[in-house]
C-alpha cells in the first residue's frame, strides 16, 4: 500500500496557505513583507518535502539537500523579521549575503568534513531563534515598518519562529542522540511528531492572526502599567503627531506605520514610539488605533454606511482587528455603538487622549 509520508501533507499545508494569503493579502492584511518572507515560506515547503523524502522512504541522497537548507532557514527567518525592525524596506544585498555564508560552510562542510555538519544547524537554529527572541523583547513598536493594523501579529509571528528555531534545534538534538544509543530506532517517529508540531504550529499562526475574539490587551477594563513621565522633548514630539494626525488625517492610510510616521516629522522611529508611549500609555499603534476609532464613530454617528466601508475609510484592514480595537477603546462593538448613538455628542480628541505631559501619563477611558 502507498502511504504518503506526513511531512509531505505539511508542505502541502505551506503551499496552500501560502497562495491563499496572496490571494487575498488584499483583504486579509499583510501578511509578508516583501520577498524574504516568500522565499523563507517556499523554504519551508522544501525542507519538508525533503524531510519526508528521508524519512518516509528512506531516500538517503537527499541529506546534503537537507542540511544546506536547514542552514539557510534560521538566517531567512531572522533577516525575514529583521527588515520590519528597520527603515529600510529590505535589508542590503551585503547584510542578505552575510548571514547567508553559514549555509555556503555547511555546503563545503558537506563536501569535506560532514562530521560537523549536525552541530553547526544546531548552533544556528539556536543562535538565530536567541536573536529573534532579542528583537521581540522590545514589543510590537520595534517592527517599525509593519503595517501598525497587522503590527501585533507580526510581533506574535516574529515571537513564535524565535520559539520554533529553538525547539528545532532540541529536536535535531533528540534525532542525533537517537541515531547514537538506538541507531536511530525512534527518529522516523520523532520526525512525525515535529512535523505534527509544525502542522498545529500553522494553524495556531493563522488563527492569531484572524483572532477576532478581544485579548486581555484589547479589554475595555484592561490598563497598561502607567510608563515614566514624559519629559520636555517627549511631550513636544507627542504634541507634534496628535497635530499630525488631526490635520492630515494620516491615520486613514491604511499602510501606516511607525517609520513613515516619523519621516513626516523627521525623527527617529524610537524617538517618537518612546514619545506616544510615554504621553499616552499606549502603544503606538494602539495610539493611531484610536483616531482611527474615534473617525470611525463619527461616521457611525452620522452617515448610514455600512460599517465595512466605514472600517475602510477609517484606515483598518480587517474586520477582527477593527472590532477588537473598538471594543477596547469605546466599550462596545461598532454595531452597539450605531445603535446606542445615532445622534449623540461628538467625540473629541481630549476624550480619548490625555494632554501630553498630564500627571500620570495614562489615556482616559472611553
Amino acid at each position: 500500500m502507498f502511504l504518503v509520508p506526513l511531512p509531505f501533507f505539511v508542505a502541502f499545508l505551506i503551499v496552500i496557505l501560502l497562495a491563499r494569503e496572496y490571494v487575498g493579502r488584499d483583504a486579509d492584511g499583510e501578511p509578508f513583507h516583501g520577498s524574504l518572507f516568500t522565499v523563507l515560506i517556499i523554504a519551508y515547503a522544501i525542507q519538508s518535502v525533503l524531510i519526508g523524502l528521508r524519512w518516509g522512504y528512506g531516500i538517503l541522497a537527499v541529506l546534503p539537500a537537507m542540511a544546506i537548507m536547514a542552514s539557510a532557514i534560521a538566517p531567512l527567518a531572522w533577516l525575514s523579521f529583521r527588515s520590519l525592525c528597520s527603515d529600510r524596506l529590505h535589508p542590503r544585498p551585503r547584510t542578505i549575503a552575510l548571514h547567508l555564508t553559514p549555509a555556503v560552510a555547511v555546503a563545503g562542510l558537506v563536501v569535506f568534513w560532514p562530521a560537523p555538519v549536525g552541530l553547526v544547524i544546531v548552533a544556528l537554529f539556536v543562535a538565530y531563534g536567541v536573536a529573534l527572541l532579542w528583537d521581540a523583547r522590545s514589543g510590537p513598536d520595534r517592527l517599525v515598518t509593519s503595517r501598525l493594523d497587522g503590527v501585533l501579529h507580526s510581533y506574535r509571528a516574529m515571537y513564535v519562529t524565535g520559539l520554533a528555531l529553538l525547539g528545532s534545534a532540541a529536536s535535531d538534538v533528540v534525532i542525533g542522540l537517537d541515531l547514537d544509543w538506538s541507531g536511530g530506532a525512534y527518529a522516523p517517529a520523532i520526525v512525525a511528531a515535529g512535523n505534527v508540531l509544525a502542522l498545529v504550529t500553522l494553524g495556531v499562526a493563522a488563527t492569531v492572526a484572524r483572532d477576532s475574539a478581544p485579548d486581555e490587551a484589547a479589554s475595555p477594563e484592561s490598563r497598561p502599567t502607567p510608563p515614566p513621565v514624559p519629559n520636555g522633548s517627549e511631550t513636544l514630539i507627542a504634541g507634534r503627531v496628535e497635530a499630525l494626525m488631526r490635520d492630515t488625517e494620516l491615520y486613514k492610510d491604511l499602510d501606516l506605520n511607525l517609520a513613515r510616521i516619523s519621516r513626516r516629522l523627521g525623527l527617529p522611529s524610537r524617538q517618537v514610539s518612546i514619545a506616544i508611549n510615554r504621553s499616552h500609555g499606549i502603544s503606538v499603534s494602539q495610539y493611531v488605533n484610536e483616531h482611527r476609532v474615534r473617525h470611525a464613530s463619527r461616521l457611525l454617528r452620522g452617515t448610514g454606511d455600512s460599517v465595512t466601508a466605514i472600517m475602510l475609510d477609517s484606515g483598518f484592514m480587517t474586520k477582527s482587528n477593527f472590532n477588537r480595537e473598538f471594543l477596547r477603546v469605546m466599550g462596545m462593538t461598532p454595531s452597539a455603538w450605531r445603535r446606542a448613538h445615532p445622534h449623540g455628542p461628538t467625540i473629541s480628541a481630549e476624550d480619548l487622549h490625555p494632554a501630553a505631559g498630564n500627571e500620570t501619563g495614562a489615556p482616559k477611558g472611553p
